[in-house]
């Protein structure tokens, strides 16, 4: 993309972390913002200092896992600023257990939010892009998506897994049909935002998890690890601008970690001992980082 200025942005989960910063750097390059999000005090606040940084940018309280709204997202983009040149699928939740003990809804509220909703939001805005000269799409994926084996992962795993691959089929196929429409896969690995505390969004009739003794455990690891190596959201904020602007597929926060977990799962393919990815270590054993 050659230039941002009035171009129109619409981010999910655009109220914080990584999604906030995303809407705050496009903002930064004159872009105008449309934010989605699910939780509408957060979304309130962060429109009304947008605004009052000189921003044009309004907010569309929107539960990515029913189409119907994401439908009304596309409508209220177009029918506030006229058009959509960039769309951000970046709403995300964790929740998970044992394999044995988790809750077929907590499966269905994880893969509702991180597969349904960015499939929902490229169905309903790639008409949209189509009809711009130039235009692009980000799905926020996760280091998770190329790494297996952290207990209590299985949904968030498969979730982002089935996302990413999603997400790779579509650029191959836009490449040939629509090559004025870019698409990028960010993956981020540890980012310091709020993902631990999903389940401050988890709907009505899925049971809690994160009371669980092991959960607690994993989390409490999680932090500190990220306290150690994860990155600022700003940091990837301008990472997924300047793929943007490259048109890269790929967008990694921590290359060498996630390109570290292919490689051991592509040597349990070839017939090498299961993997205990870096980023696994990394989590499991936060003392252990530099």
């Amino acid at each position: 993309m050659r230039s941002f200025t009035s171009k129109v942005a619409v981010v999910t989960g655009g109220a914080s972390g990584i999604g906030r910063a995303m809407v705050d750097r496009f903002a930064h390059e004159g872009m105008k913002v449309v934010l989605a999000d699910v939780e509408q005090a957060a979304l309130d606040r962060a429109v009304s200092e947008l605004r009052a940084a000189g921003a044009e940018a309004i907010g569309v309280r929107t539960d990515v896992t029913d189409p119907d709204q994401v439908q009304n997202l596309a409508d209220r983009a177009v029918a506030e600023f006229g058009a959509v040149h960039v769309l951000c699928n970046n709403a995300g939740v964790e929740g998970g257990a044992l394999f044995s003990e988790m809750s077929e809804q907590t499966w269905k509220w994880v893969f509702d939010v991180n597969f349904w909703g960015p499939l929902y939001g490229c169905r309903a805005f790639l008409p949209i892009l189509r009809q711009q000269e130039e235009a692009h799409i980000v799905t926020t994926a996760s280091q998770a998506a190329f790494a297996t084996g952290l207990p209590t992962f299985h949904a968030y795993v498969s979730s982002k897994a089935a996302v990413a691959s999603m997400t790779a089929n579509l650029e191959r196929e836009l490449s040939t049909t629509d090559p004025h429409v870019g698409v990028s896969l960010l993956v981020p690995g540890l980012v310091k935002t709020r993902m631990n505390d999903s389940e401050r969004n988890r709907p009505a009739g899925v049971p809690a998890t994160d009371s669980d003794d092991l959960r607690v455990s994993i989390h409490h690891n999680i932090e500190r690890a990220t306290e150690k190596i994860g990155m600022a959201p700003e940091d990837v904020a301008q990472l997924v601008l300047d793929g943007i602007r490259e048109r890269r597929f790929y967008l990694l926060t921590h290359p060498d970690m996630t390109v570290a977990a292919v490689e051991a799962e592509l040597s349990w393919l070839k017939g090498g001992p299961a993997p205990t990815p870096p980023a696994d270590d990394a989590v499991q054993n936060p003392d252990l980082l530099d």
